[in-house]
């Protein structure tokens, strides 16, 4: 039994999938790829990107980074900087019901927790959680 459910009306379920994970994939590769262009594709513009970290006192604070942020980094390449040989992107599709989808990302870099949402210019990451991926050098 697949990881997703399918709930779309009137969409075609294989089409749809194939659409989530373009937007996951251009917003990966666009990192890792220094292309601004498709990580602005794939983001919504109020996007809203967390991750849980500990400061020199061992304070735990909750960074939070915008669409903005990812795509000047990504013109930047900072992505660049950091990509291994084999990003090994897999793509768990959890469900999608309507106009949203949630989908978890394990690449050799990042782990990410995505929430999607399908927009008149097609779907956009609107939140993600993330974190370095056990065992990588990040």
């Amino acid at each position: 039994m697949p990881l997703y459910r399918l709930v779309v009306a009137r969409r075609d379920p294989d089409t749809e999938r194939a659409a989530i994970e373009r937007t996951v994939l251009d917003y990966f590769e666009g990192w890792f790829g220094g292309d601004p262009v498709r990580m602005e594709r794939a983001l919504h513009p109020e996007l809203v990107k967390r991750s849980l970290e500990k400061g020199a006192s061992g304070r735990e604070t909750l960074r939070t980074i915008t669409a903005e942020w990812m795509i000047e980094a990504t013109a930047r390449g900072e992505g660049k900087n950091e990509s291994p040989s084999d990003l090994r992107i897999e793509i768990e599709l959890e469900d999608v019901l309507g106009e949203l989808a949630n989908v978890t990302v394990r690449s050799a870099v990042y782990t990410e927790y995505l929430h999607l949402a399908r927009t008149s210019d097609g779907w956009k990451i609107v939140n993600d959680v993330w974190q370095p991926t056990p065992g990588s050098a990040q």
